[in-house]
This record gives C-alpha cells, structure tokens and sequence, in this order.
C-alpha cells in the first residue's frame, strides 16, 4: 500500500509548503493554508496521469518522422459559430473549459449542444449547480428533446469518472468545476487546491479515456476565470462566452486553444428558444441610423480568421475642466492618447483643450492597431463636424512618424466591405488590392497627410 503523503497548500494563491504556517508568503494572507492529503506517491501518481495517453508508451523515445500525423476526427457540436471558436469542432479527448459571467447562457448553450450530439452519440451531462429537475425545466422551456441525454447530479470527482466509465459517454459537461471537489483534498469546493485537483483529475480522465470534457468555469469582477493559473495551463481549450445584461447578443471567443487558432470569435443572440448563431455578424455591428452624423466611420477588424466590419463611433468636445477627459470604451486607452499625440505632430490638429470620447458599437474589444486610421478620420470629422461618406470603409496601422503601415489580410477585408455595399476605402497604400475590386474605390496612403487630403476630396 503507497504511503499517505501530505501537503499544505494556500487556499488563495496555491502556493505548496510542507509545513503548516499563519501567513502564506507567496501572497501574505492569513489563514488560509490547509492540509492536503496525497494517497499516492509520486512515482505512482505519474504512473497514472501519463497511463492511457495515446502514444505514450513508458520509457519509448520516437523521433519525429516515427509519429502517425494522421488527422484526429473532429466532432460537430451543432453550431458552426461554435465549432469556428473551438477550431473546427470538438476533437476527441480535449478538455475545454467555458466561462462566463452568471446568465450569460454557459449552460444553455452546452444544454443545447448536448441535446443535439445526444441524437448521434452517448453524452452526459453533470450537473453540480442545480438539480436534475431545474435542468428538465430549462430543457422543457427552451423545446428541446428530453429522451436521449443522460444525466446526473454529482459533485465528487471520484464518483463521476466510475459512473463515465459504466456509462462510455463521448462527451461530457461538468457543471460546474467550481462546486467539484476530490476526496484527498481537505479544503472546502471552490478553493484553489480543489478546483486545481479536480480539473486535473477530469483532464485525466479525459485524455485516458479519449472523451471530450466540457468544464463550465466562474469568472472574477474583472472578467477572467476564477481559480488558480494553472487551471488555464492543463486544459486545452479556453473559451469565454461575454455579453451584458441589456443585450441580447453574446460573444464567444477562445482564448486558449491547442487545436485552432486564438481570438476567434463567435456571435450568438440570445432568444426565447436558447441561443441562436449569427451567421453574419457584421450586420448587427452596421445596424446605423439614417441621418448621417459626424464622428462615425466602419472600420474592418480581424477576428480569428475572418474579418468583421464595425462602427467606430467619436465625439470631441470643448472640455470646461483644466484636464480634459479621455474616454475609451472597447479600445485601448493608451492608443488614443498616442493617437491624439500623432494627429497634433503630423497632421496639425490641437485637440488639448477638447473632450475626447471614443466607443466601438455593439460592445467589441478591439485590440489589433488596425483601427488606428478608422480612428482618427473619426475624430476630425468630430472635431469638425463633418460627417464621412456613408459608403466609406477605413482601416490602417498609423505609426509615430505619421506613416501609414499595412494589416495582414487587407484583400479579405476589401471584399468583406465590398460585400456588404460600400463603395469607398481607405487603406495603406502597401495593401492596394492587386485586381480592381468590383463596385469599389480605394484610395491608397502612406502618411498620415494623404489621408487627410484624400478626406478634403470625398
């Protein structure tokens, strides 16, 4: 019998010590390191987290050209904006965990994925959170088929993976991996030891057992993930599904991925019948008024690996305070004071004693500098008071030298434009589509002042 080992582990920062102290001093606080109990011992316990993996036979060392490449089939999950984020679909053997702020729709959108794969494949779905007729209930409002997912309603670990085991499902939806707790660990559920060891145990099991593991995570005030760090390192998958309260669309983009790219991005609306896909997503970012206003203009950001056409919207006005204000909301806040900083040096504008507030429609976090150009075309048309053609299409890498750098993937983003009606871009001069695009002019700039010549003359 493997000797009892124990471990003392601070419940917040989940630092490991081997003694009991007062203070954690990883992160001083108080009162917050317990015991934990390791049943088995070190070599015993990599014996089994590496067991069962595919292709990892103990002690075989392969050189590259001696591992099968051959393409691991992909699962659909029933939703195409889904399958985008995940990279493809859900691979076999993947943990992926899924956050979100409280009624953002975490478990309405797996309910309803599991209700689909349950059609075709043995599911199961694990639900610690509510009880077995509250998820009835939500299936029963949403119209969903109730004779083909299998569930059950279990917190302990241990218990899950030898039902799993019994039941052979294919996939499985932990909900949530904060309520899990392993019998080992002393500290109570939702602490860092404990969502540490379960969501190591779960990832285990999954890659043993080639079964795909949906873990439903919490998220802080700020936005991110509840937990320790090391949560986000042993899954595979890490995606975040955001929206506020008084909108009906939400956002689901990865942020960790080992199977696809990063930052993708997918739209969904939340409707009486659960979550809907928005197969173009642009259209509700473009949704403008009639009336042409000044401090609008659409720029196209890159998302994953397609382009999304937004509306930047800017409003610059005479500030009574000895500071003025500088607000951005889905942008950068540093970016505009660089910005703000350029448009003096290069292109003469003072706007020191000015207001400045800038918000990107429909709740999007930009992040790329492609919106550099679309920015700053925004606010002189605030600052003038001149509105920009409704069919014009911005976007550009402005540097502190004034220059107008080029984007990656500048002809996608054309044709996007193009598609959706308009008739006027301005783009750095380096991205100049090669073949004339149907129906549409594009003015070409390398500084910052041609940019601003070319505003004169539309």
């Amino acid at each position: 019998m493997a000797k009892t080992k124990r471990a003392y582990v601070c419940n917040d920062c989940g630092a490991d010590f081997p003694r009991w102290q007062g203070q954690c001093s990883a992160c001083g606080a108080w009162n917050t390191i317990t015991e934990v109990r390791l049943a088995a011992s070190p070599q015993v316990a990599r014996n089994e987290k590496y067991a069962g993996y595919a292709g990892s036979a103990e002690g075989q060392v392969q050189t590259l050209q001696d591992i099968d490449l051959q393409e691991v089939p992909r699962l659909s999950s029933g939703f195409k904006e889904l399958d985008r984020v995940l990279g493809g679909g859900i691979v076999p053997g993947a943990a992926i965990l899924i956050g979100g702020n409280p009624g953002a729709g975490k478990s309405t959108l797996l309910l309803q994925t599991m209700v689909g794969l349950a059609h075709h494949l043995p599911t199961l779905y694990i639900t610690g959170e509510e009880s077995l007729q509250q998820v009835a209930m939500r299936a029963d409002r949403l119209g969903l088929a109730k004779d083909r997912l299998k569930l059950l309603s279990e917190t302990g670990v241990e218990t899950i993976c030898q039902v799993a085991k019994k039941e052979q499902p294919k996939i499985m939806v932990i909900d949530s991996i904060q309520v899990m707790h392993v019998a080992d660990v002393q500290s109570a559920p939702g602490s860092v030891s404990q969502v540490r060891e379960s969501a190591a145990a779960l990832t285990r099991y999954a890659k043993q057992h080639n079964v795909a593991i949906f873990m439903v995570g919490h998220v802080t005030k700020d936005g991110t993930l509840a937990g320790p760090k090391v949560l986000e390192h042993c899954i595979d998958c890490s995606i975040l599904l955001d929206g506020s309260s008084d909108s009906r669309f939400r956002t689901l983009r990865s942020h960790k991925n080992r199977f696809g790219a990063v930052n993708e991005l997918g739209v969904f609306a939340m409707t009486g019948q659960g979550l809907k896909e928005v197969s173009n997503p642009s259209a509700i970012f473009l949704s403008r008024g009639e009336e042409q206003t000044s401090g609008s203009s659409v720029m196209v950001v890159w998302e994953g690996t397609r382009p999304l056409l937004v509306e930047l919207q800017a409003l610059v006005d005479y500030s009574q305070l000895a500071n003025p204000r500088r607000v951005a909301v889905g942008l950068e806040q540093n970016r505009l004071a660089l910005l703000l900083a350029v448009l003096h040096k290069h292109g003469g504008l003072q706007m020191s004693d000015q207001d400045v507030f800038v918000n990107v429609v429909g709740g999007v976090k930009v992040t790329e500098t492609s919106a550099d150009l679309a920015l700053l075309l925004a606010l002189i048309s605030s600052f003038r008071d001149r509105p920009l053609p409704r069919e014009l299409v911005v976007f550009g890498e402005v540097g502190l030298a004034g220059e107008i750098r080029p984007v990656p993937s500048g002809q996608e983003r054309l044709m996007e434009a193009a598609k959706h009606g308009f008739k006027k871009a301005v783009v750095p001069k380096a991205n100049l589509p090669k073949q004339r695009i149907e129906g549409m002019t594009v003015y070409g700039v390398s500084k910052l002042s041609d940019a601003l010549d070319v505003l004169e003359d539309l």
